[in-house]
């Protein structure tokens, strides 16, 4: 059975749902400008926020379309264009397809899959497994939240190391498949060394912001750093021979 991941039809079925969230963006912007004046709010400040807004978006951006670009080059580019869209992230997206994928027998992710069952499972896994956050955050927020605010004003110091045990939690979780084939010679420290190279570009870009007072960094930090780790990985790749 032919399947082409970036046909017609699923172009049309993204780019639906894709029109639909952007008409609500919209929907929703119109109504908050319109109620900012109705209550006599500033209406250059209003404005100037939009913009500041709309520009410091692209740098976000930038990090979310090299995430399609890596994920099309074998999902094909209906599918990573709409899960990074609507809802997702690179470091969950390229961790659970990969995942899925050696679970079904293709060790590596190199070429675009043509059968219909590995996209599938790839689909779904990549689907179900962020969708309990959008039942979790309006059924529980607000719990999490309070807990949250009643342990740090409590003790400062214990909800500031909370939140950091929660975060560098979230990001054990992805450290495994860095060290997975580490045992595999030197071609396994590739990941490794990918991972110090961009954890470096981001120290650079730290000290740049702090010493320098470059704030505007801030927000291209993340794609800067992600940009030069795949040059890295590019170049070092095929060095080690991987």
């Amino acid at each position: 059975m032919n399947f082409n991941p970036s046909s017609t039809f699923l172009f049309l079925l993204a780019g639906m749902i894709i029109l639909f969230v952007i008409c609500q963006s919209v929907f929703f912007l119109v109504r908050a400008y319109r109620r900012g004046k109705s209550l006599g709010m500033d209406m250059g400040k209003i404005k100037k926020t939009m913009i500041s807004t709309a520009i410091f978006t692209f740098a976000p951006a930038l990090s979310i379309l090299l995430g399609v670009i890596t994920l099309s080059k074998f999902l094909g580019l209906p599918l990573p264009w709409l899960r990074l869209s609507v809802i997702g992230a690179i470091t969950y997206e390229l961790p659970a397809a990969t995942t899925t994928a050696n679970a079904l027998g293709i060790s590596a992710l190199s070429e675009t899959i043509t059968d219909p069952k590995v996209y599938t499972a790839i689909a779904w896994v990549m689907t179900l497994g962020i969708f309990p956050g959008l039942l979790w955050v309006p059924l529980f927020i607000r719990k999490i939240q309070g807990g949250l605010m009643k342990i740090k004003n409590k003790d400062s110091k214990w909800g500031d190391i909370l939140m950091t045990a929660l975060f560098l939690g979230m990001i054990s979780a992805f450290l495994g498949m860095v060290f997975a084939d580490i045992r595999s010679g030197l071609k396994g420290w590739i990941p490794i060394f990918v991972l110090l190279f961009s954890a470096l570009i981001m120290g650079i870009c730290g000290l740049l912001i702090k010493k320098c007072s470059m704030k505007w960094l801030e927000n291209y930090a993340l794609p800067v750093s992600m940009l030069g780790a795949m040059i890295f990985a590019a170049f070092i790749t095929p060095l080690i021979g991987g």
